[in-house]
């Protein structure tokens, strides 16, 4: 038993430090359970993931256990990105033929990401209801998790309504989405948008500080580029005057 677990560690600690890397201009990659290639897309060269699925396994009996796991591409250089922006363009796809029928273009960025993957915060959105004509399905088209405690399912039992929203994105089309992080918060911005689509009031996780990544999950092509990540410090919000129930 003893070698048989002393074997199993040698050859995670072997996969660990074997990981592709990937190199964007001069941004480097570390790809954690996806698959991935720099590629010409649309006359620029841009990082291109997809979910290994072959390193998770997707269970469609089994959904919220096996998806918003540690499925990324890792940003180099930089460990301790606790407060500050995030900003990226991203295009998101659909893979044919689709390996699951719940399938919605889910694309985004991890941050305060544990060295080992055991914990991070994550916002994503589903471009294929970003546009739906109906506002039940636009209510769900950005989604904040954290993990590895609060996954999507989870906070739409315990907190509904509160970790979900909506934001003018789309299939096949470039956006840029752009992240403030500060202290427990974040806000969320689209485009050129001035004010934020999404808001996390009070983030779940307790790791404070960490890498950043980019983000596919089941059924995603995925295209990232032109990776911006700004570090500050911690902003004290101003005192606001409370809500008032119409």
């Amino acid at each position: 038993m003893k070698r048989y677990l002393s074997l199993l560690f040698i050859s995670l600690l072997s996969a660990s430090v074997h990981a592709q890397t990937l190199k964007l201009e001069n941004q480097e990659f570390e790809l954690h359970n996806v698959t991935g290639e720099i590629v010409t897309f649309q006359g620029k060269k841009v990082l291109k993931i997809e979910r290994d699925l072959n390193a998770i396994p997707f269970d469609s009996t089994r959904v919220e256990a096996t998806v918003d796991e540690p499925h990324y591409a890792r940003l180099l250089g930089l460990n301790d990105f606790e407060n500050g922006t995030i900003e990226v363009k991203m295009y998101s796809e659909l893979k044919v033929p689709a390996p699951y029928s719940g399938i919605a273009g889910f694309i985004g960025l991890f941050f305060r990401v544990k060295e080992d993957d055991s914990a991070f915060e994550s916002i994503y959105v589903r471009p294929k209801v970003g546009r739906a004509s109906s506002q039940r399905f636009r209510n769900h088209s950005v989604q904040y998790f954290s993990y590895p405690d609060y996954k999507f399912d989870t906070l739409r039992k315990i907190a509904p309504f509160e970790y979900e929203g909506s934001a003018p994105t789309a299939l096949n089309e470039w956006f840029t989405m752009r992240i403030e992080v500060n202290g427990e918060s974040a806000e969320m911005f689209i485009n050129d948008e001035k004010y934020s689509s999404f808001v996390v009031d009070k983030m779940l996780g307790t790791n404070k500080k960490g890498f950043v990544g980019l983000y596919v999950d089941i059924g995603t092509v995925g295209y990232f580029r032109d990776l911006k990540v700004t570090k500050r410090a911690y902003q004290p919000k101003q005192l606001e005057e409370k809500d008032i129930d119409i």
